[in-house]
């Protein structure tokens, strides 16, 4: 289990890392600027992580103080997000920060959440599916109320069940290598089976996937020639797809969804975390992982979390959160809002 989640944490932060500078750039000025080469170009050649992340952190730390009550695990979680939105940090959906602002003003988890369907259920999901890989009634419930804090359109829970429910297998079954496509997917039709739309783009997978087609050219296909979006139906079924066609190489999985431009650390936490889970980290570069050089919320963190992840999943009993220095997140925000800055003034610049 803790090779898995230790994979499934570090694989995420790393999509993140790795697909930060890019955010919001297409497909084609992505590759006059990166010639296909990704490695880490926030800071002098070393990459900090985002909300895709700190999210991941809070669903986890949520998980490890309340593994038996979907209620507390929510309230807990909306303490977080309160204490995040806090911290001041540099990037913050806007459905996001009304459902936050909402939990400051007393509105219980249940109630906090605004009507979108934008993509950070999905972020931050994937280890509640693996830590619940053995018990689909607690995951159902915990990836509910999870989604729900923020985001209560219908096609956000689709988007989250389908990752969590991966993660899940990839943990359940001890995933090593690309699967069968049929119960690939199975999986991806029952996480939304009332929903057209959902529907269809499963249907446009199975296309893909028979055809033998490439993760930039299933985005063509969707209308995301441009990059893929924050919208939870374009970054989840283009995550899930490059997982499924790229098992077994992190890398390979994460330079497809990365190539294809847009919300690239979102789907990039996403198709990292699976991955991640797959390959373990001993799969993920190793020059990818050395690059972060984020803190308090740092790999060590991970890890740490990780093994507390596992021993709760084996002893069945709730723990204490992982310490770290809290304290200094907001000093921490303020430099990686002076580094986002920066990069947006260079991106006014060619190529």
């Amino acid at each position: 289990m803790i090779i898995r989640m230790s994979g499934l944490l570090i694989g995420a932060a790393v999509g993140d890392a790795l697909g930060l500078p890019a955010e919001g750039l297409s497909r084609r000025r992505i590759w006059r600027r990166y010639k296909g080469q990704w490695r880490h170009r926030l800071v002098f050649g070393r990459g900090m992580i985002s909300d895709d992340t700190e999210h991941t952190v809070f669903v986890a730390q949520s998980l490890v103080r309340h593994p038996d009550s979907p209620e507390r695990f929510a309230r807990r979680l909306g303490w977080c997000l309160r204490g995040w939105l806090w911290s001041l940090p540099a990037g913050i959906g806007f459905a996001t920060l009304r459902a936050i602002v909402k939990l400051w003003l007393g509105f219980p988890p249940q109630y906090s959440g605004v009507y979108s369907a934008g993509n950070g259920p999905a972020m931050r999901v994937a280890v509640i599916g693996a830590f619940f890989a053995h018990d689909p009634r607690r995951r159902a419930a915990y990836v509910a109320v999870s989604t729900r804090i923020t985001h209560t359109d219908p096609k956000a829970l689709t988007g989250a069940v389908a990752i969590a429910e991966l993660a899940a297998w990839i943990v359940r079954d001890a995933l090593t290598e690309r699967p069968p496509l049929d119960p690939f997917l199975a999986l991806l039709r029952a996480s939304g089976p009332d929903d057209r739309d959902w529907q269809a783009l499963v249907d446009a997978i199975a296309q893909a996937a028979q055809d033998d087609a490439t993760v930039g050219e299933l985005t063509e296909r969707l209308g995301l020639a441009k990059g893929v979006t924050g919208y939870i139906y374009h970054t989840v079924p283009i995550a899930a797809y490059a997982w499924f066609r790229h098992s077994s190489d992190y890398r390979h999985a994460l330079t497809a969804v990365l190539d294809c431009g847009g919300d690239t650390d979102t789907v990039g936490a996403i198709t990292g975390a699976l991955a991640g889970a797959t390959v373990g980290e001993a799969g993920i570069p190793e020059e990818w992982q050395s690059g972060i050089v984020d803190w308090p919320r740092s790999p060590p963190l991970l890890r740490m979390l990780a093994d507390r992840l596992a021993t709760v999943q084996t002893t069945r009993q709730p723990a204490a959160p992982v310490r770290y220095c809290w304290p200094a997140i907001p000093l921490r925000n303020l430099l990686f809002l002076l580094i986002v800055l920066a990069h947006g003034f260079r991106r006014l610049l060619p190529p």
